[in-house]
């Protein structure tokens, strides 16, 4: 960013302030993690953390990982269920499409053409409800000859 360190600490601090919650958050999974040795994801799947107890910078990179680890363990949880649900509709109907890969929270398809709406609209049901959440699961889907069009 070119700036100084008390000048990004002072973007830090005002980001606590603005959400407290976060902080709040970060401190009881900190807890939590030294109580239990792990932190698990919204469907209970554990990640153990065995330097949770330990000094320095194994602890510190073991409480990082404590924070971050249910939310993204929780997205690549969704995902995963929602390739299950592509893949369960792949069986069952046999559409004219492949599923190539999954690349983070995305799912990489060939589809014949004339088959892009219908598979467009099974796609985002699929992945919209492949998990029930507090807040909606919102999916766009991208079309093109390639990875980058699509984008």
């Amino acid at each position: 960013l070119g700036i100084e360190r008390s000048e990004a600490q002072e973007y830090v601090d005002l980001y606590f302030a603005r959400y407290p919650g976060v902080a709040a958050y970060m401190e009881r999974t900190r807890e939590q993690a030294r109580e239990q040795g792990y932190v698990e994801t919204l469907f209970g799947r554990r990640l153990y953390l065995p330097d949770i107890k330990a000094r320095g910078p194994r602890r510190s990179a073991a409480e990082r990982t404590a924070i971050n680890a249910p939310m993204q363990g929780t997205a690549a949880d969704i995902i995963k269920r929602a390739m299950l649900a592509v893949d369960g509709w792949i069986e069952a109907d046999r559409p004219p499409l492949r599923l190539l890969m999954q690349v983070h929270d995305e799912l990489v398809l060939e589809v014949q053409e004339s088959f892009l709406e219908t598979a467009c609209q099974h796609l985002r049901d699929c992945m919209e409800s492949a998990a029930e959440l507090a807040v909606p699961l919102l999916v766009e889907v991208g079309i093109g000859d390639n990875w980058d069009e699509a984008h």
